[in-house]
């Protein structure tokens, strides 16, 4: 099984989204991201987690 995210999910106004077969290749996804869209964003613990909670099961 695959995961998805979506900035929407986090209620961006953002039409990115993404897909991969892990979690970790995922999120390295949203990181490059994030850092080249959303530099408002401190990627820290509690937004990470926070990220990992809006990751779906595709």
């Amino acid at each position: 099984m695959g995961k998805t995210i979506s900035c929407s999910d986090a209620g961006k106004d953002c039409d990115w989204s993404a897909s991969a077969a892990s979690e970790e290749e995922l999120m390295s996804l949203v990181t490059e991201h994030v850092l080249s869209e959303h530099k408002e964003i401190e990627l820290n613990s509690e937004s990470i987690s926070h990220i990992k909670s809006l990751i779906k099961e595709k």
